[in-house]
């Protein structure tokens, strides 16, 4: 029996079906999707774009990402035939009632076909602009009324601050109920994320000194060695703050942060997401600037190659003062929490890729070996690797072989990629699957968005305010300005840059 034929007919429809999301990712998930038997038998996509293809051109656009883009790498002949003729294309205006009108034909056509209703999806692979008039022509030409059976997926960013987060919560359920709304962040659906839930609350082991009593302070990196490539004119109005912590930061550091839910359900489980953004401390004036830094890379070198400077990077404003780097030093208001400090920190032009939370327990309470015998006694610490690699290592004391006593820094190490290779799921892959299965446990609920928002909205107001006068501070290929340094080291602590070798 394959995985699928529990699944009921889906038709996913892609709103910017001929834009570089629909090339890169998504069709490429759902092919590798549909070679592990994870799609139902009846199973349908409809690209929508401007650009005039006829199904067979769009199938060809498509496959030129597929080779490039899949992990599986390029298409079999034999595969690629079966599973393309799933997929027809719709010359479409967004703005245009007789679009709509003809999506719902076309949906209608391939039910009568199949002789039984389908789940549709309606994915907005779209500028964030045109997420409101889709909505509103998708609920004025009816075709998410049967709310039991259509949803939306929208992707980030969901609005660019508090405000137009709430307006846009606010049109999409007066339109869609709830539990049609699919707010997706891909890191979510990275299987390290996922592990997160199953590494702290399977295991008796761990979650006792899950606290403050032990743990010391907590590191969330999420760097990039690319700069804003062909993103500049979207990067330059966002930032990191926006296009990094607002979302993909605070999702895992909530993941860390978050008590044990009762069920393993969706709504549970974020509800205890939100539980902690709602405790997270809120700055005010000097605290802001002085629980955080930013910075703008300059021209450098990455990996030996040259790196011009964010200024001069396409559609970006010569005298921008957005930040390609940001740091903060949050606080968990709560017990388990009280005054351990999470230093989260993101920023582009790094000199790895890398997103890595670490857990940096305190030091033994009392050292009953001599120093000349633990000149190497450091603290126990957990790292978990998002990527590129994917894992969890964890650090501990033990005697190095000899007959002195001497002490020296061991691991356990679990590595995804090592024991998966190429048969480890996709993010998208993995939301896909669960937008078709009805399971909304890794995506975003209204709720959750606008206290993501409320986090960083002093910042976001605070650094508006007040323009950094030295920007750029940083040189590409480096790991941020000195600023980034003084923000932990005043606590005693650095920051750790290493990811889960293989």
């Amino acid at each position: 029996m394959r995985s699928g034929d529990n699944l009921r007919p889906t038709i996913i429809t892609i709103f910017g079906g001929s834009g570089d999301l629909a090339n890169r990712k998504l069709v490429p998930a759902l092919y590798n999707l549909y070679l592990d038997d994870q799609l139902p038998e009846k199973f349908a996509i409809i690209g929508l774009g401007r650009t005039e293809y006829t199904d067979e051109k769009f199938r060809n656009y498509l496959r030129k990402g597929l080779d490039e883009f899949s992990r599986r790498g390029k298409a079999k002949k034999e595969d690629w035939n079966a599973f393309k003729d799933k997929i027809h294309y719709l010359i479409s205006d967004v703005f245009d009632d007789k679009s709509y009108q003809e999506i719902g034909q076309k949906i209608k056509s391939l039910e009568e076909e199949w002789e039984e209703t389908a789940i549709s999806v309606f994915y907005f692979a779209i500028s964030p602009s045109l997420i409101e008039p889709v909505a509103k022509k998708l609920g004025s030409n009816n075709l998410c009324d049967d709310k039991s059976c259509s949803r939306i997926v929208v992707e980030k960013p969901f609005g660019n601050d508090l405000e137009s987060a709430q307006y846009l919560n606010q049109l999409l359920t007066e339109i869609f109920s709830e539990e049609q709304i699919y707010r997706i962040d891909h890191y979510l659906g990275k299987e390290a994320v996922q592990n997160m839930l199953v590494f702290r609350f399977a295991n008796i082991l761990f979650e006792p000194v899950w606290n403050r009593n032990f743990i010391e302070h907590v590191q969330i990196t999420a760097s990039e060695t690319v700069g804003v490539e062909d993103r500049g004119g979207f990067y330059d109005k966002a930032g990191a703050l926006k296009d990094m912590i607002q979302n993909h930061v605070l999702q895992l550091l909530c993941f860390t942060a978050m008590e044990a839910p009762v069920h393993f359900n969706a709504d549970e489980i974020r509800n205890r997401k939100v539980d902690v953004l709602r405790a997270i401390r809120q700055y005010e004036g000097k605290e802001v600037f002085k629980n955080s830094a930013r910075g703008q890379y300059a021209k450098g070198w990455i990996k030996g190659e040259k790196a011009k400077g964010y200024r001069e990077e396409v559609k970006v404003d010569p005298k921008s003062y957005t930040e390609t780097f940001a740091a903060i030093r949050f606080f968990i208001d709560n017990w388990r929490w009280q005054n351990v400090p999470f230093y989260v920190r993101s920023g582009k032009r790094m000199p790895e890729k890398m997103s890595v939370i670490t857990i940096q327990f305190r030091s033994v309470p009392h050292q009953m070996f001599p120093n000349t015998t633990s000149e190497h006694m450091i603290p126990n610490r957990i790292i978990i690797s998002i990527s590129p690699s994917t894992g969890i290592r964890i650090r501990f004391q033990a005697k190095k072989m000899g007959l002195d006593m001497r002490l020296k820094p061991a691991e356990f190490k679990f590595s995804y990629s090592g024991m998966y290779e190429n048969d480890q799921p996709e993010a998208y892959e993995n939301l896909l699957h669960d937008i078709m299965t009805g399971d909304a446990t890794l995506f975003m609920r209204s709720d959750e968005v606008e206290e993501a928002w409320r986090v960083v909205m002093p910042f976001v107001r605070a650094w508006s305010d007040h323009p950094p006068g030295t920007f750029p501070n940083y040189t590409a290929g480096t790991w941020g300005p000195e600023e980034v340094e003084a923000l932990i080291a005043e606590d005693g602590f650095h920051w750790i840059t290493a990811p889960l070798e293989d």
